[in-house]
């Protein structure tokens, strides 16, 4: 396939698996997915190893801190909470406010 493409001229963005310098946020996405979930766990069931790898997701994206981003969670978790009623004229969900979650 890469003869094929070389020959008519093309280029691909294809990225050689084990090459961390082409792709390195995947890469080490990848080597935690592997460190801490799939190294850790035995999933017996399809169902299981659904709901453990959503746990783990949720964890990754909302609650563990990560280098790159001074050591915050990339998309941390709210909670909408009302403060006594809203102004007059506005929805309640205009008036909520948000708060991260606790853990």
């Amino acid at each position: 396939m890469k003869g094929w493409i070389t020959g008519v001229g093309a280029r691909t963005a294809f990225i050689e698996p084990g090459s961390p310098w082409e792709n390195g946020y995947v890469e080490s996405f990848n080597g935690k997915l592997r460190d801490e979930l799939l190294n850790a766990e035995v999933f017996n069931t399809l169902a299981e190893a659904k709901v453990l790898i959503e746990q783990w997701r949720r964890h990754y994206n909302t609650v563990r801190p990560h280098s790159s981003l001074h050591y915050r969670p990339p998309a941390p978790e709210v909670v909408l909470t009302h403060l006594g009623r809203p102004p007059h004229g506005q929805t309640a969900h205009a008036s909520a406010q948000l708060l991260p979650m606790r853990h």
